[in-house]
């Protein structure tokens, strides 16, 4: 991930996330559950209303939602300064039409929680925390000020003060557990859905260098034959110019720089536009050029392979697909950036499975997170020495999780332990005790050689000049 991408998922705030069209389908909604309400309260019950503020209040929404419709565009996206007033309104709505309807005795009262779950979807921690406190002092109100419902004998309709108070405390329990539970959801979700971007703008990156690949071996093969054809007939020109030494020097350099760009495309690229050498590859060949870019960070990479239990001599080739470069080069960047000065890859495979074991003499995870690795945009406290020794490092888990959803899009299982306890002081043994972490792919996954990815045998044709 450079600087510009995460700039850019940083820069993805909660504002415009909400259609206008959205809440005002909603508020219609709320508006016909009102009127139906008060409509059976009066003709159904008989109960004895303030007709003239109730229908007031509910023909203040009418009012706003028909401004709303008019005035801005249909596709309109709320702000979040514009989302929290809509939010307000409604909150202050609803608690109106409960003041004239028996406070805390209507039961209708539960649905101030609507407004806030709203808004602890969709805002920010200020205006949702401001909205939680409001809905709290609404509701802390309504238990003692409300206008009775009365029927039509007159008699009044309330429950048992014991009950009030139950009522207030489930609706401000309520209230705090599901603004804290949907904002906390609604962050993950969040969270995920920017990592997963960064997923696939790392994909997308190691594809783009793979196809780069591809266009300079097909470059390579398309330019063989003109190139043949103007050293061909440089040389008949040398030939027929014998007798003029200062235009025989011209072709010479022709074909001088004939043979100059013939140089350049070999070294370029494999020739033909479908290069094997693009598809598969050696495992050790794929770990390495998964290590290079860290291989000069001032730790000391130690790559060890060899067939496990059973397993033939023979190292597998495997398939060259950009999660696994990309996936293997994110968890051995972890590595050495926390390695005290070597990192050990070792590489091991059986008939079944193709295993690549990552292996530093850090400080290794800290216990209490191994079994969050993986999730996106982890956080934890860093201690004074951590930001000495790596001020630059955020520490957001963005790198492990690509790693991981690359590596599993590809068919391996990836395990993460510590060598030994990262809080012990032991000072003899400083091999191996750090981090470890372990890629398991099934062989018939990624195998290029064998099973149903094999990749078809065959030679590219070397560019003849």
């Amino acid at each position: 991930m450079t600087d510009f991408d995460m700039g850019l998922l940083r820069g993805q705030s909660r504002n415009n996330w909400i259609r206008l069209r959205t809440l005002i389908l909603l508020r219609w909604f709320a508006i016909a559950g009102q009127l139906t309400a008060i409509t059976v309260a009066q003709h159904l019950y008989h109960l004895q209303l303030n007709l003239g503020l109730c229908y007031m209040a509910v023909g203040i929404s009418v009012i706003a939602n028909l401004v709303a419709i008019f005035v801005f565009p249909e596709n309109k996206r709320l702000s979040e300064t514009e989302n929290f007033l809509m939010v307000m309104f409604d909150l202050m709505q609803l608690s109106f039409l409960l003041y004239l309807s028996g406070g805390l005795n209507n039961p209708f009262a539960l649905l101030l929680l609507g407004p806030v779950t709203v808004s602890a979807s969709v805002m920010g921690l200020r205006s949702t925390a401001l909205i939680g406190s409001t809905a709290i002092v609404l509701v802390t109100f309504l238990a003692q000020f409300y206008l009775p419902l009365r029927t039509e004998q007159g008699f009044v309709l309330r429950v048992a003060d014991v009950f009030i108070f139950g009522n207030w405390a489930a609706i401000v329990i309520a209230i705090i557990f599901m603004g804290a539970y949907s904002r906390r959801i609604s962050s993950e979700m969040r969270s995920m859905n920017h990592a997963l971007i960064a997923t696939q703008m790392a994909l997308s990156r190691e594809q783009k260098l793979t196809d780069l690949g591809g266009v300079v071996a097909a470059a390579a093969h398309e330019l063989g034959t003109p190139l043949a054809t103007i050293k061909l007939a440089s040389a008949e020109l040398i030939e027929e110019l014998e007798s003029r030494p200062e235009l025989r020097e011209d072709a010479e350099l022709i074909r001088q720089q004939a043979d100059r760009c013939r140089d350049i495309l070999r070294d370029m690229g494999r020739a033909g536009k479908d290069d094997l050498h693009l598809h598969q590859a050696p495992l050790s060949t794929i770990i390495n050029e998964a290590a290079e870019p860290h291989a000069h960070r001032g730790k000391h990479l130690h790559f060890e392979e060899g067939p496990g239990a059973g397993g033939s001599p023979q190292q597998p080739s495997v398939l060259r697909k950009p999660e696994i470069i990309h996936g293997l080069r994110n968890l051995i960047q972890n590595a050495v950036d926390f390695a005290h000065a070597n990192v050990w890859i070792e590489a091991t495979w059986t008939d079944d499975v193709i295993s690549v074991r990552i292996l530093d003499d850090g400080r290794g995870y800290p216990p209490q997170m191994i079994g969050r690795i993986g999730d996106p945009f982890m956080r934890h406290r860093r201690s004074d020495s951590d930001r000495k020794k790596r001020p630059e490092y955020e520490g957001m888990g963005l790198g492990l999780f690509i790693a991981k959803t690359l590596l599993e899009r590809s068919g391996a299982e990836l395990s993460f332990a510590n060598g030994s306890d990262p809080y012990r002081a032991d000072k003899q043994n400083t091999n191996r005790r750090g981090a470890i972490v372990e890629v398991v792919w099934p062989r018939g996954k990624i195998d290029a050689q064998f099973g149903e990815n094999a990749v078809p045998i065959g030679l590219n044709q070397p560019i003849e000049i």
